[in-house]
């Protein structure tokens, strides 16, 4: 398992500034499937009075990395490529899910999956498609590749 898997299992939201800034609670993590929930807060909203739009990307890469991390291997990292958010309906209250899969992994891309949903109506706010480079670190003395 990797430092971070570790630091989250160990501390919790704490092992990320990110959420510990936006209140985020981790829900699952495991090779293939990450979940996290966030209570949405006067704060977070835009002029409009709707939950910014860039948490929506953030929280739905967020829950995808933590559905990528278990199943690095030792010295593996990732970076990503790009993203891709479509949103399907605001919000303003309540609490959110972001559940994270893994669509295909290759050697050296792996292709991902996030979904934000409204907790308790179940419906779909916006699903992200991602796409991230297989970092490895090299042994001691040698070049890192990406």
């Amino acid at each position: 398992m990797n430092n971070y898997c570790t630091a989250l299992e160990q501390q919790g939201a704490k092992a990320n500034p990110f959420f510990t800034l936006m209140g985020i609670e981790v829900v699952a993590m495991e090779e293939g499937h990450g979940e996290l929930s966030m209570v949405v807060r006067p704060d977070m909203l835009n002029g409009e009075g709707w939950l910014q739009g860039g948490l929506y990307t953030a929280l739905a890469d967020e829950a995808i990395v933590l559905a990528i991390y278990p199943g690095l291997q030792e010295r593996e990292g990732i970076a990503t490529i790009s993203a891709t958010t479509d949103f399907f309906h605001g919000v303003n209250e309540g609490t959110i899910v972001a559940r994270g899969k893994i669509v295909k992994r290759g050697r050296n891309v792996i292709f991902a999956e996030g979904t934000l949903i409204a907790r308790g109506s179940e419906k779909v706010l916006s699903r992200t498609t991602a796409a991230y480079a297989v970092t490895r670190q090299a042994p001691a003395g040698e070049e890192q590749t990406r």
